[in-house]
Parts: structure tokens; sequence; C-alpha cells
């Protein structure tokens, strides 16, 4: 609520809004009239946005070059332990083995002063074009899963091939994310366009039901972030 209220205030001052993601987006829209905003997409396809009434935001894109291979979590690791919030920088995208991340200008420089290696491999930052990514689409594998119900603890289970059991010590260690905040219930029914994140799992999106089979089950589709 902290972040919904200083992102409220900035925009009642006329000033942009810190990086927001789905649930940060969704208690902001609950305050504010539609012409009272804007939302600010750095790519197309972006999920953190950011919200303005006047100036587009500035932003800055860099590609971090590196000779190590890198997940998001490495990425995503390296931004936290440097104690930088999730608000001063958008997506980190990963494609064709090449490395991007979003930040806001106004921490640039300690940004460029800290962020020197990841997970103890040296990386070079290369700031772009603010348009560069306009044509990225970003990928997934596709995945179709044969379930009792849209329950995301039926669905996760699935997924990484466990028990109940095991999903249930998931959640109360809270090791799922659903729509961008720790899942509260395991009979939560997902909805298309949900995403659920697992820890040392990865992110997924849930794209609904395909159809249902011949023994009372269904068939669901969900994409696995790459």
């Amino acid at each position: 609520m902290y972040n919904t209220e200083k992102n409220y205030n900035r925009l009642l001052n006329g000033q942009s809004t810190f990086f927001l993601d789905k649930k940060d987006v969704m208690l902001l829209k609950g305050k504010l009239r539609k012409d009272e905003y804007k939302i600010y997409y750095p790519y197309p396809d972006s999920e953190k946005v950011i919200f303005y009434n006047k100036n587009i935001p500035e932003v800055l894109l860099y590609e971090i070059k590196t000779t190590t291979p890198l997940r998001h979590q490495d990425i995503l690791g390296t931004m936290y332990s440097l104690q930088i919030s999730n608000e001063m920088f958008g997506d980190i995208i990963i494609d064709n083995d090449r490395y991007y991340i979003y930040i806001l200008k106004l921490f640039q420089n300690y940004f460029e002063t800290n962020f020197t290696s990841v997970r103890n491999s040296s990386i070079e930052l290369v700031q772009l074009d603010i348009d560069y990514l306009d044509n990225y689409e970003r990928k997934y594998e596709k995945l179709e899963l044969i379930v009792s119900s849209e329950r995301i603890d039926t669905i996760i289970s699935r997924i990484i091939n466990t028990s109940r059991s095991n999903i249930e010590e998931k959640f109360k260690n809270k090791e799922i994310l659903y729509n961008e905040d720790y899942l509260k219930k395991l009979d939560q029914k997902l909805k298309v366009n949900d995403t659920f994140s697992i820890r040392k799992i990865g992110k997924f999106k849930y794209m609904g039901i395909i159809k249902n089979t011949k023994s009372n089950n269904i068939i669901v589709s969900v994409y696995k972030y790459l």
C-alpha cells in the first residue's frame, strides 16, 4: 500500500511513477480515473510499466554483455544484492543469448558504477537506443496439460511432476507467486492471463482450457517464460 500511495502522490505532483508490476498497476488503477494517467510501455509486450500524466518517463535500456551464459534469476539476484528495489528497473529480457534490462534514468550513475558482475563473471554495460527492442516478441514454451481442474496447485503439481504435499511445502515457504504476489490460497482457480512463478522452476502464464477429455478431465494451455 505504501508504494501505491507514493506513486499516487507522484502522479498528483505531475511526476511519473516508478516501474509498476501487475499488482501495483491494479492497486493504482483503483485510485485513479482513466483521464488521470497514461501508461508507458518500454516495449510493446512489457510486463512492468510506468504511469504518467504529462511527460514521457526517462527510461534507459542496457545490454549486459558477458561471455558467461546467464539466467533471468542470476541478473535479478544481482540487482537485489545491490539493494536495487523492484521499482527502479523494468523487464529483464533474454533473447538469443543476449541480455537486456530497462532502468529508470534517475539511478543511472549508481547502476553503472555498481552493476559490474553477475555470478562472479565480469560484464560490460552498453546503453542502447530506447527503441532498440520495439520489435521484440516475448518467447514462451507452450505446454498442454491434462488436469482435473483449473486450481493452481493442481496445475503446478502437473508442471513439476510432484505430489500435492510438496506443493503445500512450497506454498508454506512462500516459493509460489501469483500475479506478482505471494500465493494466498492453494485452491486458487486460475483465470486466462494469470501469471505464477515457482522458485527455481520458472514463470508461467495460464492461457485457459483447450478442451474437455472423455474421462472428465480438462486439457489446459500454459506458457512457460523463456
